[in-house]
């Protein structure tokens, strides 16, 4: 497929569009269709058994994605340096959770939604999850990924090889 100038230059405006929107925001709207589309199929009612096991889960992670974005974004904080998606990075995290994955801010938000669902019991946001997951994945890490190879070179390649994107 060919396409023209002024297509290919109106296809990066969608992703910057889409971009604008910060990352935790991407997370709570796919949620929030996940609740409608639970609304609209309420699936069968679950043993209460169940849905006890799905509340104890819902907050274990929910409590493990919280202690791990606080001390995310606290590194950052204190390294002086930015989270927002395309801006220039003022020094390359890699100690705290940084050591095990690229980008445990991401998996603490994936941790979130994988809670939240677990405790009100909802199979319908982990359906849209994967879709969420895949726009972080292929639009948003890359992103990122190339303002830091911009940035910090072979320092970042480096990282890069020793440490995963997810976990």
């Amino acid at each position: 497929m060919n396409l023209n100038r002024n297509e290919v230059k109106n296809s990066g405006n969608h992703v910057r569009l889409l971009l604008r929107v910060p990352v935790p925001w991407v997370f709570v709207l796919a949620y929030l269709v996940g609740v409608g589309l639970q609304f609209l199929f309420r699936p069968d009612s679950v043993s209460e058994e169940l849905r006890r096991l799905s509340l104890i889960c819902g907050i274990v992670l929910f409590t493990i994605s919280g202690v791990n974005a606080g001390w995310s974004l606290f590194i950052f904080h204190k390294a002086h340096t930015t989270t927002t998606p395309g801006e220039k990075s003022a020094m390359l995290v890699t100690w705290g959770p940084y050591r095990f994955s690229r980008n445990p801010m991401y998996v603490s938000l994936t941790l979130a939604y994988l809670g939240e669902a677990g405790m009100l019991a909802q199979i319908w946001p982990l359906v849209v999850l994967p879709f969420t997951l895949a726009y972080i994945n292929w639009v948003v890490i890359p992103l990122e990924e190339s303002k830091l190879k911009e940035v910090f070179a072979e320092k970042y390649e480096r990282y890069c090889a020793s440490v995963r994107r997810w976990i």
